[in-house]
């Protein structure tokens, strides 16, 4: 959302906030690792991206590849889109069985404000799996997926 003249707001249709989304992930954010972009790039809505963190530092996460499915729904960006971790993960916010991170234990999906992008949630997965609660758990062998 921007501000228009006179102070009114202007919001910015879905699709215009899509195309400024991946034209961010195409481009690379901040040290390379948390990147995202379109599954298919003839999909005229839009719904269906690939997101991918790499482990951060002094965890046992630490040089692992994580790849992750985003959808934004038509509501998007009104309301969070769904994030499931398609390789295994063992992380408190993530689903054992589906790799679906549970909206209810990650604050940034179950506070989400219109403001907020794709890149904001790899990001904060990534300092997720920084804390205290998460940086030691036992991981799935690496490469396995759900």
């Amino acid at each position: 959302m921007t501000l228009g003249s006179g102070g009114t707001s202007v919001i910015v249709p879905r699709n215009f906030r899509l195309l400024e989304e991946l034209e961010r992930g195409e481009k690379g954010i901040g040290d390379g690792t948390v990147s995202y972009g379109m599954d298919d790039g003839d999909d005229i809505y839009m719904r269906s991206w690939t997101g991918t963190i790499i482990g951060p530092h002094n965890t046992v996460h630490e040089g692992r590849i994580y790849q992750l499915k985003l959808f934004c729904d038509k509501d998007y960006p009104e309301k969070p889109p769904t994030v499931r971790f398609h390789s295994r993960i063992n992380m408190t916010c993530v689903n054992h069985e589906t790799g679906v991170v549970d909206p209810k234990k990650f604050s940034l999906l179950a506070n989400w404000q219109r403001e907020y992008t794709m890149e904001d949630i790899l990001v904060q997965l990534k300092k997720e799996m920084t804390a205290s609660h998460n940086r030691k758990l036992v991981q799935p062998p690496e490469g396995t997926c759900f």
